[in-house]
């Protein structure tokens, strides 16, 4: 079984990435930190139910380890857009063998006292051309109570793909919050705010 964990917008730059949701959602993104491993940096939002966005992007300063990246960013270019869903389960190592090729290997990870192993794959794409969630298992607190409430709650995550169905019926998921429509690949979400509803796509 997984879970929902949280989604990812991303941004040729973090300013950019962070900006954009702000605009979108009218509420305040607060600092995150850096991912050493890939090079990474973001931003975060709390959300009701345990939940939480991060903006992310390349660190220009940074020096990652390892590549490809993490959500394909090595190959992203363009406006800031939700770029991908993340959810978590116990058991990554076993649940990846149950789960379509190229879903990714754990890859360990830190920041600060936050300790968690991502699924990443080979090649920094997800299947479903990068419509399946990443999938993380994480080995400390989350880190989601720590995140201040901006009185923003996921309402619905649209996940459209020409095999929907199939990508669908590969997850082991029961979220009524998540829909999958067959349909040209992308996602978008919408969010109860305090400026009433709001889309990021």
């Amino acid at each position: 079984m997984i879970e929902l964990d949280h989604i990812a917008v991303a941004g040729e730059t973090l300013e950019a990435a962070a900006d954009y949701v702000e605009a979108a959602l009218g509420v305040p993104l607060q600092a995150g930190g850096q991912h050493q491993v890939f090079g990474t940096h973001n931003r975060l939002l709390g959300l009701a139910d345990g939940l939480y966005l991060e903006a992310i992007a390349l660190d220009p300063s940074a020096t990652p380890e390892r590549r490809p990246c993490w959500f394909d960013l090595d190959n992203f270019s363009g406006t800031p857009r939700l770029t991908n869903w993340i959810c978590r389960a116990n058991g990554l190592t076993s649940l990846l063998e149950r789960l379509p090729n190229g879903a990714g290997t754990p890859v360990a990870l830190t920041r600060g006292d936050l300790v968690w192993d991502m699924a990443v794959p080979a090649d920094g794409k997800l299947p479903y051309d990068n419509l399946f969630p990443a999938l993380i298992e994480w080995h400390s607190d989350h880190p989601a109570p720590r995140l201040q409430q901006q009185g923003c709650a996921l309402r619905r995550l649209v996940v459209s793909h020409p095999d929907a169905a199939e990508l669908e019926d590969s997850l082991l998921l029961q979220d009524g919050r998540v829909l999958f429509e067959t349909g040209p690949a992308g996602m978008e979400v919408e969010f109860d705010t305090p400026h009433g509803r709001r889309i990021l796509r």
